[in-house]
């Protein structure tokens, strides 16, 4: 047996409950993973307040987490390229929140050694989604970019990402964010109420592009900026697609192995910062919910499935002295 997060029925955290579960059995195709970290993201609040009951409705009971990191424990017929031990991430829908995961192998990308656990397991998720908003939106060297919520788990990347291509990138946030984001590069701009003459400030010479990563009329004032539909891309309205016609590029637009893979070569390397922002035990999943509802996080908050100070001593009992991947 083993845990994983379980809700019965629609409705806010205290729906959530930590159930006892078999452990799962990879099919041909399949990997087991020992779950090490498990982010937590703002769709699956959505999804289990039922709020998207109509294109993704749960099948209770219904599991819960999309992204994680950890060991490959065990491989089904025909897997080639993993072995037990090596530390991969992966994208799990709806069963990421659990102490064992059984997916296909085309989900799964290895762990560069040089990689946090809690930087690696968001890359499947926020990772692959900021990817595909920047490359909606192709910005070129010298233009200028606006990311809504440049501090949240998405715009952070997604701002680092636009910079890495040559583009200036003015980041909408609190003010308890700026100096972070400063710090990475990207000129900052309080958001709410005058958004649209704060950009115009920060950018005297115009907008060139917008990735909205927040909602709440961010598309509204990228077209009243003269922003052209085009060059928009959110992943948090979806009625302004249709309003507009602007971009809804996000994960399930770009999602592949060789994508997340890339995108942790560049955390290994130092070019891309994923920021952590809180790590709860499996048992605080409620709790971190809660905190992600509050829309205020800088970067990730992400679950640990097995503390930090055990990692060492579970991987040795579940795989000896075998080395992880030397990536």
């Amino acid at each position: 047996m083993s845990r994983a997060v379980r809700f019965d029925s629609y409705g806010g955290p205290e729906v959530l409950r930590i159930a006892e579960v078999p452990k799962p059995v990879p099919g041909p195709g399949q990997l087991l993973v020992r779950t090490v970290v498990a982010p937590i993201n703002p769709g699956e609040i959505g999804i289990r307040e039922g709020a998207f009951a109509d294109i993704w409705p749960a099948t209770f009971p219904e599991g819960q987490g999309n992204d994680f990191a950890g060991w490959v424990v065990s491989t089904g017929e025909g897997v080639t390229g993993f072995a037990a031990g090596d530390e991969v991430i992966g994208f799990a829908p709806r069963a990421a929140q659990a102490d064992y995961v059984a997916l296909d192998a085309d989900a799964v990308a290895l762990k560069p050694l040089g990689v946090s656990w809690e930087e690696a397991a968001p890359l499947p998720a926020v990772g692959v989604t900021a990817w595909a908003a920047v490359d909606a939106v192709q910005p070129r060297p010298g233009e200028t970019v606006v990311v809504s919520a440049a501090a949240g788990g998405v715009g952070v990347l997604a701002a680092q990402l636009v910079r890495l291509r040559g583009a200036t990138v003015v980041g909408t946030a609190g003010g308890h964010n700026f100096d972070f984001l400063r710090s990475l590069g990207i000129v900052p701009v309080s958001h709410g109420p005058g958004l649209a003459e704060e950009i115009r400030k920060a950018a005297p010479e115009g907008v060139d592009a917008y990735i909205d990563t927040f909602g709440g009329g961010n598309v509204d004032i990228a077209i009243a900026l003269g922003v052209p539909a085009h060059r928009i891309n959110t992943v948090a309205d979806p009625l302004a697609v249709r309003r507009y016609g602007v971009h809804g590029r996000a994960q399930e637009d770009a999602f592949s192995p060789v994508l997340v893979a890339e995108l942790a070569d560049l955390v290994a390397r130092g070019r891309l910062a994923v920021p952590i922002s809180t790590v709860y035990p499996l048992e605080r999943v409620g709790e971190a919910y809660i905190e992600l509802a509050r829309r205020h996080t800088r970067g990730k908050i992400v679950l640990s499935l097995v503390p930090e100070a055990d990692r060492e001593r579970e991987r040795r009992a579940l795989f000896g002295d075998r080395s992880s991947n030397p990536t």
